[in-house]
C-alpha cells in the first residue's frame, strides 16, 4: 500500500506545471471532446508507466544493493532539481489535427509521446526499483497522472491559473530530495 501510496502523491505532484499536463489542456482546448481526451491520457499513462515500471523492476536484477542505493538515492536527488525547473511545450508536441486517428488515438499517440523521458516516465522508474512493487507502482503513477490530468481536460484554464506551480514544484522537490536521502543512507534496508 505504500508504495501505491507514494507513487500516486509524487506523481500527482510532479505533474502540476508538467509538459504533458499542458499537452492535457491543449488538447482540450483544440478538440472539446473530454470523455476520449481523458480515456486517451489512460491509454497511454498505462502503457508508458507499465513498461517504465517493467525497466525499474528489472534494473533490480542485476544491479546489486549497494550499488542501485546510490543509484536510486542520486536519481530522486537528481529529480528534485529537475521538479524545480519549469517545463515548456513545444510546437512539435503538440498535434494540429486528428488526422485519422480521431481525437482519442490522436491523444493516445501525443500523450505517450510526450511523456516518453519525461519527470513522471523516469520517476516510474525509480519508483518501480525503489518499491519492487511493480503493480502497486503502475497504479499509483497511473492514478496519479489522472488525478493531475482529468481536472485540467474538464476544467481548464481555471484550475491551472488557480494551482500555485512554483510552490507545488518545491514541495515536490523536497519530497524527491527526502527519498533521495532515505535512500543513500539505506533507511528501511
Amino acid at each position: 500500500m505504500e508504495a501505491f501510496l507514494i507513487s500516486t502523491g509524487i506523481v500527482a505532484l510532479a505533474e502540476m506545471g508538467d509538459k504533458t499536463q499542458l499537452l492535457s489542456l491543449i488538447l482540450a482546448a483544440r478538440f472539446r471532446k473530454p470523455w476520449p481526451i481523458v480515456l486517451g491520457i489512460l491509454v497511454a499513462t498505462l502503457v508508458n508507466h507499465a513498461l517504465a515500471g517493467a525497466v525499474g523492476s528489472w534494473v533490480t536484477t542485476f544491479l546489486g544493493p549497494d550499488v542501485l542505493r546510490w543509484v536510486l538515492g542520486l536519481s530522486f536527488i537528481a529529480m528534485a532539481i529537475w521538479m524545480l525547473i519549469p517545463d515548456k511545450l513545444d510546437d512539435s508536441d503538440t498535434p494540429s489535427s486528428t488526422g485519422s486517428l480521431g481525437v482519442f488515438g490522436t491523444t493516445v499517440v501525443a500523450f505517450f509521446l510526450a511523456e516518453m523521458g519525461d519527470k513522471t516516465q523516469i520517476a516510474t522508474v525509480a519508483l518501480a526499483a525503489q518499491y519492487k512493487a511493480w503493480f502497486a507502482v503502475v497504479a499509483g503513477t497511473t492514478l496519479g497522472m489522472m488525478l493531475a490530468n482529468a481536472p485540467v481536460v474538464w476544467f481548464g484554464d481555471k484550475l491551472v491559473k488557480k494551482v500555485p506551480i512554483r510552490v507545488v514544484h518545491t514541495v515536490s522537490a523536497a519530497i524527491f530530495a527526502a527519498l533521495g536521502v532515505v535512500a543513500l543512507i539505506g533507511w528501511g534496508q
